[in-house]
């Protein structure tokens, strides 16, 4: 089976030196298998998305020497490639589920979860859910909705362990009671979730491979998890680490100098990005500049720092230009 890797963006705004590294390793381990790479704009979200960013997201990829067999601009046998045209898909994976018992309405607020668990940050891949809402009875749940209260979907998740091998990390177990329990499908504002898209579209898009940071490891399980239950291929996964800035915080939005607009507009070359970034990631022994085509025969899973990795301290001192 041809490799088959995806970039997979949310235009929620610019592309960062963070959003480089993990997209142009993605964009390696497929290339360098003689695979094929699908571009997906992850724009589920209606309220954070918008359109000029997955415009500039395809620009600065471009720019960056990265290219994909399919996508928005290029179509494809496997389209529409804007999850928030791809409703219909997630709607029959929920009636799907929904038909097997698996599903069940969630009442409790952001709010109330903190209180109730203790989780500090609420969505997040390995924050706990208690299960408050998972046994309430027909009446309960008929009298929440009269007080206006409009719930989730969680999906119901049993005991077993998930087991997998990463590319990059080896072997990994772990239950879905370790990455947060029982966890949403549909928010409750409508809007699916991130772990059923993923699910869904990776399978509808025949993808082999999925390179991705290693804060979505916990992810791994629930996705897995998914799968099983709607019959679904499943890539190979692989964590890789993240860059951090000199402090140690891994690098956002805030990080405005780092996007790749403004390295752009400051002078960056694109080749020398490229080369620092393999150099980061130990393709390289400097950081020279060099095209993304010309890493392939040097990428390696096993050449790849395990750790996360803080830019250096002078990035100025690296000529860019």
């Amino acid at each position: 089976m041809i490799a088959r890797g995806r970039l997979a963006p949310s235009p929620t705004g610019h592309l960062h030196l963070g959003n480089a590294w993990a997209f142009l390793l993605a964009w390696l381990s497929a290339r360098s298998a003689g695979g094929q790479v699908v571009l997906r704009m992850e724009d589920i979200d209606p309220q954070r998305s918008r359109p000029e960013y997955t415009a500039a997201i395809m620009d600065d990829l471009r720019w960056l020497g990265l290219d994909w067999d399919e996508g928005p601009d290029v179509g494809g046998p496997c389209g529409p490639y804007l999850q928030s045209a791809r409703a219909q898909l997630y709607q029959r994976a929920l009636e799907r589920l929904e038909s097997m018992g698996m599903l069940y309405p969630c009442f409790c607020t952001r709010r109330e979860l903190r209180t109730l668990a203790g989780a500090p940050h609420v969505g997040d891949g390995g924050a706990p859910y208690p299960g408050t809402c998972s046994h309430l009875s027909a009446e309960e749940r008929t009298a929440l909705l009269r007080q206006g209260r409009r719930p989730a979907l969680r999906v119901r998740c049993d005991a077993a362990r998930e087991r997998f091998t990463d590319m990059l990390l080896g072997p990994q177990s772990m239950s879905l009671h370790d990455c947060g329990g029982d966890f949403a499908l549909r928010r409750s504002d409508g809007v699916i979730a991130y772990q059923l898209a993923v699910v869904v579209d990776d399978a509808a898009m025949r993808i082999t491979q999925a390179v991705r940071g290693n804060d979505i490891l916990a992810s791994t399980p629930r996705q897995l998890y998914l799968a099983r239950l709607l019959g679904l291929s499943r890539p190979r996964y692989g964590h890789i680490p993240l860059l951090l800035d000199r402090d140690g915080e891994r690098l956002a939005k805030r990080h405005a100098s780092l996007t790749l607009r403004a390295l752009r507009d400051a002078g960056a070359a694109p080749q020398a990005l490229v080369g620092l970034l393999a150099w980061l990631a130990r393709l390289q022994p400097a950081p020279t500049p060099v095209q993304p085509r010309q890493l392939c025969d040097a990428f390696r899973w096993d050449a790849l720092p395990r750790h996360n990795i803080r830019l250096p301290a002078r990035l100025g001192d690296i000529a860019l230009c």
